[in-house]
């Protein structure tokens, strides 16, 4: 392992003061499950290594009823898959969460972290683009904030600059007939990668999809939108039919390669029954959540 400089910051200017001076000859550490496997494998050779661990608030977990979900740069998985806030107002990001990797992996590993990565595989970036959430992104002349959906260029890149700091993620509330759903199918074990990972987030009116997105996982270079497998279900009755239409429409618009993991005809084949499962637990959760605003 090459030497490096190991740096504490304690506070977010501090460390974008920091990035901006080193750029690319840095790497944040987080949780530090990819920076340190990248370290010891000698992947990547950085000079400095910027710890967050010092900086207040990083880790914090809250929830706003206008504002919705707040999730810190240093929250890690675990927390999330744990927090009640989560579970009680986004059931579904609490189930990927808790499917990503081991418990041991999860106490460590940060969400943020795990969108940074940018692994078309990660289980966390599906369901918050299905959910539509937002990241805030703050580097020397100041903060942007960044739809998550856009936030992906491809395998390992992402929209933040060298100079830049991830310091907090947002989703917003959900709203009233609201019902999500993630799957992941690893045929190993359930800590596997995942070979295909399904998202979705729906709205109805009554029994009609009023919104829908599906967002494919580790089928296409970054999450990916089904765009027209969404269209096929707005406007019309939440049904088993539907959902297994939408299924068809998502396989046909993924991208899969075949590699070691599987086929690509098989992620696709895959795509097809996860997506109509993945719609359909979705409208159930919504259809409950219609139920209990109806009370």
């Amino acid at each position: 392992m090459r030497p490096f400089e190991y740096i504490e910051p304690s506070s977010i200017p501090e460390t974008v003061a920091i990035l901006a001076r080193f750029g690319a000859r840095a790497r944040v550490l987080a949780g530090g499950t990819d920076v340190l496997t990248a370290l010891k494998e000698g992947w990547e050779r950085p000079e400095w290594i910027i710890s967050l661990g010092r900086i207040p608030d990083l880790a914090t977990i809250r929830y706003d009823e206008r504002e919705g979900l707040h999730i810190g740069a240093l929250a890690t998985v675990r927390s999330v898959e744990t927090s009640p806030i989560v579970r009680s107002h986004y059931p579904a990001l609490a189930a990927a969460a808790g499917s990503l990797a081991s418990v041991q992996i999860r106490n460590l590993a940060t969400v943020a972290g795990n969108l940074c990565r940018a692994s078309p595989s990660a289980d966390t970036a599906p369901i918050l683009v299905a959910l539509q959430a937002e990241v805030r992104l703050v580097g020397p002349v100041g903060e942007r904030i960044v739809p998550l959906g856009t936030f992906f260029i491809g395998p390992g890149r992402t929209a933040l600059s060298r100079d830049e700091l991830l310091t907090e993620i947002r989703v917003p509330p959900p709203s009233p007939g609201a019902g999500a759903a993630y799957i992941k199918h690893s045929p190993r074990r359930a800590m596997d990668l995942a070979v295909v990972g399904v998202a979705a987030a729906v709205t109805l009116d009554g029994p009609i999809y009023r919104e829908a997105r599906i967002v494919l996982g580790a089928v296409a270079p970054i999450p990916l939108r089904a765009l027209l497998a969404e269209q096929a279900l707005i406007g019309q009755k939440a049904t088993p039919t539907l959902a297994e239409e939408a299924g068809r429409i998502a396989a046909s618009e993924s991208q899969p390669i075949s590699d070691v993991r599987g086929s690509a005809s098989y992620r696709r084949a895959m795509v097809a029954l996860l997506t109509k499962r993945a719609v359909l637990q979705a409208a159930d959760a919504a259809f409950t959540t219609q139920l209990g605003n109806s009370r």
